[in-house]
């Protein structure tokens, strides 16, 4: 604009024009800084979604982590289980097989006279035979089940007959006719028992 045609504008006007660009500067630089807003809010909304993208990722990867670890330590568990299983009871069959000897042995020494002299050397010998195996079984945590005078016990007796005794409370073992082993607490072989029996109800209207 023309220094003359500056001349002829009234100090309003310059004034009103100052104003009009002024405002027009800072119109131009908020939108400006708008635009650098919105680019720089649009950069955190990426860095947010990636964060949580990221920390999903993590959080899947410990949770995967931490079943992997429990699985390792059930298998490490149920493998240690196996073993002492069957450290514990590797040796049943092989105890079962001599259950019959310490039965042999047994019968031998309540079949034999003690009052005779001539068989007192013979009988010394099968009761330390006996004792000798009795021994060799408890190292190996083989116990005997001699439930003579107990309450019968379906889990670790079998009652082979039964029978009315007077005085004896039912269901009592008053017979051990041959003894039962258990192997580490689990049962190789029930003991076969007689028990008794209550008396019949008598029936006093008839």
């Amino acid at each position: 604009m023309s220094n003359e045609a500056n001349q002829n504008k009234s100090a309003e006007e310059l004034a009103a024009e100052i104003i009009n660009e002024a405002e027009a500067q800072v119109e131009e630089q908020h939108e400006h800084a708008h635009e650098v807003i919105s680019a720089e809010q649009e950069k955190i909304n990426e860095l947010e979604l990636a964060l949580a993208a990221a920390q999903a990722t993590v959080a899947d990867q410990k949770d995967s982590v931490i079943r992997a670890k429990a699985e390792v330590d059930n298998v490490r568990r149920r493998s240690a289980q196996d073993v002492d299983k069957a450290r514990k009871f590797a040796l049943e069959k092989f105890v079962g097989e001599l259950l019959p000897v310490v039965d042999n042995l047994e019968r031998a020494i309540a079949a034999f006279d003690k009052e005779n002299d001539e068989h007192k050397a013979m009988l010394e010998g099968v009761e330390l035979t006996l004792q000798s195996f009795l021994s060799t079984l408890e190292k190996f945590d083989v116990k005997a089940i001699d439930p003579q005078d107990q309450p019968f016990n379906p889990e670790h007796h079998q009652a082979m007959s039964m029978q009315e005794i007077e005085g004896v409370e039912p269901n009592t073992v008053i017979a051990v006719m041959q003894k039962g082993y258990e192997l580490n607490g689990r049962l190789v072989r029930p003991a076969m028992v007689m028990v008794s029996k209550a008396k019949p109800v008598v029936d006093t209207q008839a």
